[in-house]
């Protein structure tokens, strides 16, 4: 088995896992980002009190809509992502060693060869995966409605067995709803909606992953240098995780709230002010209309949710990469070690 593919997989693994414990806070930080309350915002609500206003009104469901094709998307996210990383990343060390050869450099792969193999693993990967990330963001922000009822709270007349407070949400309404929904809305293309910020912020998961070799690899010099031959531990792979997370979250977060406007579903006969043709006009009418403010919404959930995700994922991606080695070579395999001296 390649290396490619052991990353790929692993990668696939721990995104899968990070994605189970992350996701309630996942789907209100969505429907944060796709609020559009422009002139009278609602009274604002902390993260664990709108993931309690979602359970009481709608249901423990709700907080886990989507997930079916979310875990799907993560997979294949994660999968497809570190293994072209891990492909232009070996040629990107190979390219290192020649120049290293011809007299050029240390051998190392520089910080702008790692952006650039990210930003090219990244851009295969919203390609490949954005259909199915808009069919998630459908199914997170589809909410369930309040039958309503006629003057003075009397039920219309072929309601009346139905309380004036019951919910009503379409039993249809799953992944294959939500799939017609965006065709019916959009077409073919409906599916890649959202994809110019998307491309756009390849840049995360580049400035993360800089981030957190550059980290890595600085833990891994000073590791050298002591005589026990001590590596790198899991839980020290776990915080470096949250930090490149947190820098790169912090960075690119408005370029989010502008994607999750553009997936979400769209009222034609709505206000005008909520209606987006494209990016640019999604951007002109939030900066217009709701200030640099509405760039930001919900970013302290999607803090909260990303780093840790992000830990997680590092954290059992490396355990998985690590296991599996050693069962393909039937020994022990050194967890970034220093040689005893």
């Amino acid at each position: 088995m390649s290396d490619a593919l052991i990353n790929g997989l692993a990668g696939a693994g721990g995104g899968i896992i990070a994605q189970l414990i992350t996701y309630p806070l996942q789907t209100v930080n969505t429907r944060q980002q796709t609020e559009r309350d422009v002139k009278k915002e609602r009274r604002k609500l902390g993260t664990f009190q709108q993931m309690c206003q979602v359970v009481k009104h709608e249901g423990w469901d709700r907080l886990y809509g989507g997930l079916g094709p979310s875990l799907v998307g993560t997979a294949a996210s994660q999968g497809v992502y570190y293994y072209f990383y891990q492909i232009f990343r070996n040629k990107a060390e190979v390219a290192s060693l020649e120049r290293m050869k011809a007299g050029i450099g240390d051998g190392s792969v520089g910080m702008l060869s790692s952006l650039l193999v990210a930003a090219i693993s990244g851009c295969v990967n919203v390609l490949l995966t954005n259909p199915i990330w808009v069919v998630v963001t459908r199914m997170q922000t589809h909410k369930k409605i309040s039958k309503p009822s006629l003057p003075g709270g009397a039920l219309t007349p072929l309601d009346e067995t139905i309380p004036p407070t019951a919910v009503v949400d379409p039993p249809s309404y799953g992944t294959t709803h939500a799939i017609q929904e965006l065709y019916d809305e959009a077409g073919i293309k409906g599916f890649w909606k959202g994809v110019i910020p998307t491309m756009i912020m390849v840049s995360n998961p580049s400035i993360q992953y800089m981030l957190y070799e550059t980290l890595l690899n600085k833990l891994k010099k000073r590791r050298a240098l002591r005589k026990d031959g001590s590596g790198v531990t899991a839980l020290e792979i776990f915080f470096l995780g949250a930090l490149a997370k947190l820098g790169a979250t912090v960075v690119t977060y408005p370029l989010l709230v502008v994607k999750a406007r553009l997936q979400a579903k769209q009222v034609v006969a709505g206000d005008k002010r909520h209606q987006y043709k494209g990016t640019l006009d999604a951007i002109l009418k939030m900066i217009r209309y709701e200030g640099l403010y509405g760039f930001y919404k919900g970013m302290g959930t999607k803090i909260v949710q990303s780093v840790l995700a992000a830990a997680v994922l590092f954290m059992v991606k490396e355990e998985l990469v690590q296991s599996a080695r050693f069962l393909l070579t039937k020994g022990p395999v050194g967890r970034i070690k220093s040689k005893p001296q």
